[in-house]
C-alpha cells in the first residue's frame, strides 16, 4: 500500500479552513457567558450552525450535540483520505459505551439510553454483543478489554478498576492507529495526552493519600514519560518527571493540587496542554494535521457549548463559567 502524501488532503484541507470560522471560538465563547439566560446564550450558537435551542430541555441539548458530532465525523469520513484519522476520534465512543455497559450490568435500571451512536460499533450491536457473549461483529481489542473488565469488577466489585482496564485498553488501540498514519502529528497529540493522563492519576493518588498499587494500575504505556518513572518518585514530588517544557506549568499545578491546593486550576491547564499542542496545524497549510485538529476542536467546542449552557440554566456566575472555560483553537 502506497504512503498517503500531504497533498491529497488538500481538498479536506481547504474545505476545513472555510469551516473553521463557523466554530464556537472565544469571542462567540465570551458572548455566550454574558448572555443574560439560558436562551440567550443558546442563540450564538445558531451563528455556528446549531439549531435553535432556546428553551430545550438537557436531553435534547444531548440530542443535539451528539447529531452534530456524528454529522461532522460522517463528512470527514467521506472526504479524508485516511479513513483511521477518523476511526481513532470514534474510539472514545466505543470505550465510552463499554464502560456504560460493565458497569451497568446487574444495576436495577437500564443504562442503554446512555450508549453513545458515535463510536465505530453501533450500540445496538456492542449491547448485543455484551448479553449475548457474542464478539463476532466487535473488534477483538475492544472485545477483549470489555472481557476483561468484566471479570475484573465481578472479581473486585470496584467499578473504578473495571474503568482503568479500559482505559489502558482505550490509549493502547488509540496510539497504534495513530502510529499507523501518515503524520507524527496525531500520535505526537496521544502521547502528550497519555502524559496528560497520567499526570492527573498521579496528582489523585498523591492527594488522595492512595496505595502505589493503585496508581500502578491507573498507569497507561505509551506517553513520553514512562510509568516506571512516575512509580519510581512516588510519594516525592511525583510531578517532576513531567516537568518538559509542554508540561512544565502543568506539573507545576499539579505538584500544587497533590499537596492541597486547588484542582480547577490544574485540571484546565491539563486541556489547555493539549490544545496547545494542536495549535501547531495552524502552520500547516494542508496536510492530516489540519484534519486532526480539526476534529479535536470539535470536541472540545461541543464540550464548551454544553458547560455554558448547563451553567446558565443552574444560574452560574459569569466569572464562574469563565473560569472553568479552556482555551479555544479558534
Amino acid at each position: 500500500m502506497s504512503k498517503i502524501k500531504d497533498t491529497e488532503y488538500l481538498f479536506l484541507s481547504t474545505y476545513i479552513r472555510a469551516r473553521e470560522n463557523s466554530l464556537l471560538g472565544g469571542k462567540r465563547l465570551e458572548q455566550m457567558v454574558e448572555a443574560a439566560d439560558f436562551d440567550e446564550a443558546a442563540k450564538v450558537l445558531t451563528e455556528c450552525g446549531f439549531p435553535d435551542l432556546s428553551g430545550a430541555s438537557d436531553g435534547k441539548l444531548e440530542e443535539v450535540f451528539a447529531a452534530r458530532r456524528e454529522q461532522f465525523l460522517a463528512e470527514m469520513e467521506k472526504f479524508c483520505p485516511e479513513k483511521q484519522l477518523v476511526t481513532a476520534f470514534r474510539l472514545k465512543y466505543d470505550y465510552h459505551n463499554a464502560k456504560v455497559l460493565v458497569k451497568g450490568e446487574g444495576s436495577p435500571g437500564d443504562d442503554r439510553r446512555l450508549l453513545s451512536g458515535c463510536g465505530r460499533v453501533a450500540p445496538e450491536v456492542l449491547a448485543a454483543a455484551f448479553f449475548e457473549d457474542d464478539w463476532r461483529a466487535v473488534p477483538a481489542p475492544l472485545a477483549d478489554a470489555i472481557r476483561e473488565a468484566r471479570t475484573t469488577l465481578a472479581r473486585t466489585a470496584n467499578p473504578q478498576l473495571a474503568d482503568m482496564g479500559l482505559d489502558q485498553a482505550y490509549f493502547a488501540e488509540l496510539l497504534a492507529m495513530a502510529e499507523s498514519l501518515s503524520t507524527g502529528f496525531y500520535a505526537g497529540y496521544v502521547r502528550l495526552a497519555i502524559d496528560v493522563a497520567n499526570l492527573r492519576s498521579a496528582v489523585r493518588c498523591v492527594r488522595g493519600h492512595m496505595d502505589e498499587g493503585l496508581l500502578r494500575t491507573a498507569l497507561i504505556p505509551g506517553g513520553n514519560v514512562s510509568p516506571e518513572n512516575v512509580r519510581r518518585v512516588y510519594g516525592e514530588a511525583v510531578t517532576e518527571v513531567f516537568q518538559d517544557r509542554a508540561l512544565e506549568k502543568c506539573a507545576q499545578l499539579g505538584q500544587q493540587a497533590a499537596e492541597g491546593g486547588p484542582l480547577s486550576d490544574f485540571e484546565r491547564e491539563c486541556d489547555n496542554v493539549l490544545t496547545a499542542y494542536l495549535t501547531g496545524a495552524k502552520q500547516v497549510s494542508f496536510g492530516p494535521e489540519v484534519a486532526a485538529a480539526y476534529l479535536a476542536s470539535l470536541e472540545a467546542e461541543i464540550t464548551a457549548a454544553r458547560m455554558v449552557l448547563l451553567g446558565k440554566r443552574g444560574g452560574v456566575s459569569a466569572e464562574t463559567l469563565r473560569e472553568r472555560l479552556r482555551v479555544s483553537y479558534v
